[in-house]
């Protein structure tokens, strides 16, 4: 078993991730309906842009910013835009609830991606864990065939697209720093939502309403990703991920607390069915890598 080296730390920051994106899904909640997801994307992007310059530039880590592997931050950027501007959409047509237990499945579209793509073996339990994860998936969406609901096809279309981007930060990850990655992120995601916003018909601009907001999601949305890779580097996964799983109650919370939105017993036993299959390829990749290392 992989050593947890300071575990209270650690919750600490994933409380700070698990607030983080729910401030993030309340305030794109609160937007949706004057801004397009190309404005608050893009709006957001340009937020993330200007924190990670000054940071970076106050911390003397600029040096950092590489351009070696330019192609592969571009992907990585491209699939995560597309990902997020299908999550705000759906922040607005269904159950905050519904869009989190929905992209709990990205880990379960990482193994189906991984095994398609680059190749990784069949283990018992990333087919339990997928089979477990599809079934939440059904639960928690209960697709009607005949009207398909487009709130829940982008929602569950959006954890395909961040699955993608899981497999492209990972091979990042082994040569960059964080500073690279999110300065990269922030910049290309702000040059995609401009191309976006120039093919738009009309732009609307930030008022003094929803301004604040915008820049909520900008800040919460660092905040959060910043946070749970801090607490990635306090603790192993097996023990933060668990953790991150919690986001699902609380926002089923704020949910019925702000904007009113009924208690929905499916839909959390949807997201447990897909919170057990997630934890269940967390432990079988723990003891993979347990007998390895022995």
């Amino acid at each position: 078993m992989p050593q947890i080296h300071r575990p209270g730390l650690a919750v600490l920051w994933m409380i700070g991730s698990i607030t983080s994106f729910s401030t993030m899904a309340v305030a794109g909640r609160y937007v949706s309906g004057v801004h397009s997801t190309f404005e608050i994307m893009t709006f957001r992007s340009l937020t993330g842009f200007v924190i990670v310059l000054a940071l970076a530039a106050a911390n003397r880590r600029m040096w950092e910013i590489r351009t070696e592997r330019l192609r592969l931050h571009f992907f990585r950027n491209l699939f995560h835009f597309t990902g997020q501007n299908l999550w705000f959409f759906a922040l607005a047509s269904i159950p905050l609830a519904q869009v989190f237990a929905l992209e709990f499945t990205s880990p379960v579209w990482v193994i189906v991606l991984s095994l398609l793509f680059l190749g990784e073996r069949v283990t018992a339990y990333r087919v339990v864990a997928a089979a477990l994860g599809f079934a939440g998936i059904l639960v928690v969406a209960r697709p009607d065939f005949g009207a398909l609901e487009p709130g829940l096809m982008t929602a569950a279309l959006s954890a395909v697209f961040f699955a993608g981007t899981i497999i492209m930060t990972k091979a990042l990850t082994r040569h960059e720093s964080i500073v690279s990655i999110l300065f990269w992120l922030t910049g290309l995601q702000m040059g995609f939502g401009l191309v976006c916003l120039a093919l738009q018909s009309t732009i609307v601009w930030p008022t003094l309403s929803t301004a604040p907001w915008l820049l909520v999601i900008g800040v919460s949305g660092l905040m959060a990703h910043y946070c749970l890779t801090t607490a990635l580097s306090l603790a192993p996964a097996s023990f933060v991920m668990p953790i991150d799983f919690t986001r699902l109650p609380v926002i089923a919370v704020v949910g019925m607390v702000l904007f009113g939105e009924k208690a929905d017993l499916l839909i959390l036993l949807g997201g447990g069915l897909i919170i057990l299959a997630n934890w269940i390829n967390i432990r079988g990749e723990n003891r993979a890598r347990s007998a390895t290392a022995s």
